[in-house]
């Protein structure tokens, strides 16, 4: 039906609008998951496959998913992420609480709790900005991106088709911005800058025996933004879910605790895709094993610094 349309679809786009319909395989995981969530899983495919043989429903999911894709580009990040960002599961928590604990002395208490507002605040606003192909600032972190990935290859234009090298969907990576804003550009930098080997590693998929067809690097990490951001409950005034207040109080030891938590994410997302053998169409379902996974490692009690969180192990240093 599609064949001959005069707009492109891109495939990653596809695996994300597409509805979970297909039975994924079940194996073993990088990472340690228990007989509980083996069940949740085998559950959640046996819902969705009888849930797919509503064809009606079906056909009106993807006949809107396509619509989406006509009206512009900042649709297939948004769409997926609200499916699952409203879809809250039944073990979240949502409180009311201070943004630090209370603390025998009172100063302090008072003191750490303006610490933790005033860098929720700052991250809050680095949120609202969205990427502007006009900005001076927005260009130079552009360049530092590809010069960070590409060091020894000369960029011939903000507008060309090496961006496609770096994982972009076109020759214009400003338009994938849209999704998610300028924090997914800096999010992307930082990693480059601070743990070089490990964004080489994935960047050039180094490791593992990778799927035929792979997931591009820079189109997955606006992903990773966008999910952190929804995860983390970022977007309400004040956190009120259980990974959000418990990654305030890390914020509250380390401003740059988001930054680092999403080099956390993406290789926590790498370590799953080839843990799960999966393939573009699965992105869906690596990416919310991903979240589930940092979830769980958000909760533990022991995790006082983001640099406590098991997964920070698999950063190279």
């Amino acid at each position: 039906m599609l064949v001959g349309h005069a707009h492109h679809v891109d495939w990653l786009w596809l695996a994300l609008c597409v509805p979970h319909w297909l039975r994924l395989r079940h194996v073993l995981l990088l990472t340690n998951v228990d007989e509980d969530e083996v069940y949740w899983r085998q559950k959640k495919d046996d819902d969705e496959l009888e849930w797919s043989h509503n064809s009606t429903h079906v056909i009106s999911q993807l006949a809107q998913c396509f619509s989406n894709a006509m009206v512009g580009s900042r649709s297939w990040v948004i769409g997926f992420f609200n499916r699952y960002g409203n879809k809250r599961s039944g073990n979240d928590k949502y409180l009311d609480y201070p943004l630090s604990p209370l603390q025998p002395n009172g100063t302090y208490h008072r003191l750490l709790t303006s610490l933790q507002e005033q860098r929720l605040q700052r991250l809050q606003d680095r949120l609202q900005v969205p990427f502007d192909e006009t900005r001076t600032d927005h260009q130079e972190s552009l360049r530092a991106l590809w010069h960070a990935a590409f060091p020894n290859i000369v960029l011939r234009g903000l507008i060309s088709e090496q961006w496609k090298d770096m994982g972009w969907q076109g020759p214009n990576p400003s338009t994938d911005f849209r999704g998610c804003g300028f924090v997914s550009l800096e999010n992307l930098l930082f990693f480059a800058r601070t743990y070089p080997a490990s964004f080489h590693r994935l960047l050039f998929k180094q490791d593992g025996d990778r799927a035929t067809w792979e997931y591009p690097f820079a189109v997955a990490g606006i992903n990773v933004s966008f999910m952190l951001i929804q995860m983390l409950d970022l977007c309400s005034a004040k956190p009120k879910c259980l990974p959000g207040i418990n990654f305030v109080k890390l914020l509250g030891e380390d401003e740059e605790a988001f930054d680092v938590l999403y080099c956390i994410a993406f290789e926590m997302m790498d370590a799953q895709w080839l843990a799960m053998h999966a393939s573009y169409m699965e992105f869906n379902e690596v990416l919310q094993v991903t979240r589930t996974q940092l979830e769980r490692e958000l909760s533990l009690e022991d995790v006082h610094r983001i640099q406590d969180l098991p997964a920070y192990n698999l950063l190279y240093q």
